[in-house]
């Protein structure tokens, strides 16, 4: 078997985790030739040949002998750059840069077509777990239910210390910080941006729709406070910050981030750390359940290495539920319960519940649970924003099947 040759852009940490596996895979190959990084100043922890370091894209795209361009980059306008030159030029790429592709998915799609060439991006959505290709290939098909589970393995570590282990949430956060599981900005994690990219790079594979990003609610556990978990550990549940999509029925599908309250007994009750889990319902099949690492070096390198082998069998994906007919339509028009804390009595300005099913008013806080659409939510993010304000979803969907 030909030996890939890959031109890498990007060592930190996860380009770093690839060079090791690379380096440790038997059957992989493929090595790596050339590596462009942004400084070549910077102090690596390890040493390389002399001259696979460049600071220069065309030292790899111009270079005959590349094969495959592995892009792990985490600026996701340089991600869009490299990526898309490479496709013109009719060179196969694999990128783990859920932002670049959540936001650029149909356009990445054409350019694959129009230059026969591929992009595969598995490391994108779950870390180690293969929820794409799974999708792509085992679930083929128009039965498919619902897609839900916990994306994010910054905050499920976060909620975990908080649940499991009886830390505080700024005290869960500091020590993911420590640990590398979350950025000394963690909002891209803790908001639900990063879920959120995911669930759209999902979505397209699951039921072959592209929903733009900004179209979808996704709301985080960044607000989250000392009342919302007393009241989470009183009803006997953990918050977990959940994505899913669902097919509401033929015709209509909705997809959301948001945290839920898991009961015990569910899957993801006992997704912890930074590990992710995905459940997927289908017709026929009922549920079934992944689980590994969803972030990480090694565990994304491993996901990489997964598409870099695949490529050695000119794998690519064909996105064939695209061309299904009728195909269900992304709607917001949909209603959930959830629980909702705010700082006083009345309920904030533009915030209307359908029905309201409990009320807790005192000094120390004031939470109200009850019905409401997605729209209401997506239409009052802003004030949803506010510290004082925080909101977790009470599952409704497919509760017969758990």
């Amino acid at each position: 078997m030909k030996e890939l040759n890959i031109g890498l852009f990007g060592f930190g940490t996860v380009g770093t985790g690839i060079y090791k596996v690379l380096g440790s895979a038997r059957n992989a190959h493929a090595a790596i030739r050339r590596i462009c990084v942004h400084s070549l100043a910077k102090k690596r922890a390890i040493e390389l040949p002399e001259g696979m370091l460049t600071d220069k894209a065309a030292d790899i795209l111009d270079d005959p002998c590349i094969d495959l361009i592995v892009e792990v980059v985490d600026n996701a306008e340089a991600s869009y750059a490299i990526v898309t030159e490479a496709l013109r030029r009719g060179i196969p790429v694999v990128s783990g840069n859920k932002a670049m592709i959540a936001r650029h998915l149909p356009e990445l799609i054409e350019l694959q077509r129009a230059n026969n060439t591929a992009l595969l991006y598995d490391a994108s959505a779950c870390g180690s777990i293969p929820v794409i290709r799974n999708l792509e290939e085992y679930y083929d098909n128009d039965l498919l239910l619902e897609v839900k589970g916990i994306l994010n393995g910054s905050s499920n570590y976060i909620l975990s210390r908080v649940f499991d282990h009886g830390e505080n949430y700024a005290d869960a956060l500091a020590k993911a910080q420590r640990l590398g599981f979350a950025e000394a900005d963690p909002s891209f994690d803790i908001k639900g941006f990063d879920s959120l990219f995911k669930l759209v790079i999902i979505t397209i594979h699951a039921l072959g729709v592209y929903v733009k990003p900004e179209d979808v609610f996704a709301y985080g556990i960044a607000t989250i406070s000392d009342f919302d978990i007393r009241y989470a550990r009183e009803k006997g549940v953990k918050i977990k910050l959940v994505a899913q999509v669902v097919k509401l029925d033929e015709g209509r599908f909705t997809l959301f981030v948001m945290p839920e309250f898991v009961a015990p007994g569910k899957y993801i009750y006992s997704v912890d750390d930074e590990y992710n889990g995905v459940v997927i319902r289908g017709e026929c099949y009922d549920r079934q359940f992944m689980f590994g690492k969803g972030a990480g070096s090694l565990p994304t390198a491993s996901s990489i290495l997964s598409d870099v082998t695949a490529r050695h069998h000119d794998y690519r994906y064909e996105y064939k539920k695209m061309s299904y007919s009728g195909r269900p339509v992304y709607t917001d028009d949909v209603t959930l319960r959830v629980y909702l804390r705010h700082p006083g009595p009345e309920l904030p300005d533009g915030i209307k519940f359908e029905k309201i099913t409990e009320r807790y008013l005192s000094g120390d806080g004031c939470y109200t649970v009850g019905n409401i659409s997605l729209a209401s939510l997506r239409a009052n993010k802003a004030i949803l924003d506010d510290p004082s304000v925080f909101l977790c979803n009470i599952p409704r969907f497919f509760l017969d099947l758990d």
